[in-house]
């Protein structure tokens, strides 16, 4: 596995932890690692961001950003409101 893999293993297993341990238990389902795909990825020095979204329809998507100089990642999660198309 390439360092990058485990980069993007690391992005999508935050998301799966920070979902699992949110959803509600009545929904009986558990996110996978097959439910969830990077959308984008950047690495610059020895930090890097991934954008991660998943297979649930909710609107959520996931910002996951790794501080190598603290050894900190952080998640944020976000809501989609709208797609709206503005013409030229």
């Amino acid at each position: 596995m390439s360092k990058n893999d485990a980069m993007l293993n690391k992005a999508k297993r935050v998301v799966i932890d920070y979902f699992n341990s949110r959803c509600d238990r009545t929904d009986n389902f558990k996110l996978t690692e097959d439910d969830v795909f990077i959308v984008w990825f950047s690495k610059t020095l020895q930090n890097w961001k991934a954008l991660v979204s998943t297979t649930v329809f909710d609107g959520m998507y996931y910002e996951v950003t790794y501080n190598g100089d603290k050894k900190e990642t952080y998640v944020d999660a976000y809501k989609k409101w709208e797609n709206k198309c503005i013409p030229d």
